[in-house]
């Protein structure tokens, strides 16, 4: 009969609760509004991060990169004619209002921070992080 390590089972109990809790928290964010949904991959050269933001311009978007960690934040607002001079419109139902969403992204290995791009289109914001081995500071990250 093989030999049961208990802290083995005890890390392996940890491992799976953090990837629960993780998922639970996604799906808690995306349903009250407060976040989007995010694709990270990984190759042996370069991370891939996709992020749908749907109804965003290009520069309604803000993408940085600090401490191995990727911050994406969106905020647009609705652009109307003022209420009160508008005496033509009623509204029935309004939602389009601003609306601010952010995320934010442990990367999985250091990358250079110089060489980052990120491009948007249709909604969907693509940023490649290609890796490095030493550690830099902080970096702004321009959305094309």
């Amino acid at each position: 009969m093989p030999r049961r390590d208990p802290f083995e089972e005890i890390e392996q109990l940890f491992d799976r609760m953090g990837r629960e809790f993780e998922q639970i928290g996604g799906d808690l964010e995306s349903s009250l509004g407060g976040g989007f949904n995010v694709d990270v991959t990984e190759d042996d050269e370069t991370i891939t991060v996709v992020a749908d933001l749907p109804g965003y311009d290009r520069d309604e978007i803000d993408v940085t990169l600090a401490d191995r960690t990727l911050t994406i934040a969106a905020e647009r607002s609705e652009e109307h004619a003022d209420e009160e001079s508008d005496d033509d419109v009623q509204y029935h139902r309004r939602e389009r209002r601003s609306r601010s969403v952010s995320r934010r992204i442990r990367l999985p290995a250091d990358v250079d921070e110089s060489a980052v791009s990120a491009s948007y289109n249709n909604g969907v914001l693509t940023i490649e992080l290609p890796k490095q081995t030493a550690d830099a500071g902080g970096h702004h990250i321009d959305v094309e």
